[in-house]
């Protein structure tokens, strides 16, 4: 009887444990090259209101703010707008506006 009681718990511990595994949030990640030179990285998660940028070699995070049309986003003297339509701009560093369109990765 003791044996069964062992296997029970065990069973019970395990269904337990995997059911308190949360799946990770969904995520996009996009990569844009601009008509200046300027490559980067911008990640969503959902749930979060935030986009994750990998700009010049270093993370940033950029607030959602108010737009009249599509979504913008600012922070660390850096600004992304994606407009409705697709298209897409950033500031950062004191450059100018510019331009920007994502990389198709090719399929592995």
């Amino acid at each position: 009887m003791g044996r069964h009681k062992a296997i029970v718990l065990a069973i019970t511990t395990l269904a337990v444990g995997f059911s308190g595994v949360r799946q990770a949030d969904a995520q996009t990640f996009r990569t844009y090259r601009c008509a200046d030179g300027t490559q980067f990285i911008v990640g969503f998660y959902d749930d979060d209101k935030r986009a994750f940028l990998q700009i010049d070699g270093a993370p940033v995070t950029l607030a959602k703010r108010l737009s009249v049309s599509g979504a913008r986003y600012s922070g660390a003297g850096i600004t992304l707008v994606i407009g409705t339509t697709g298209t897409t701009t950033v500031k950062h560093l004191k450059r100018p506006v510019t331009a920007c369109a994502v990389i198709e990765k090719p399929g592995i």
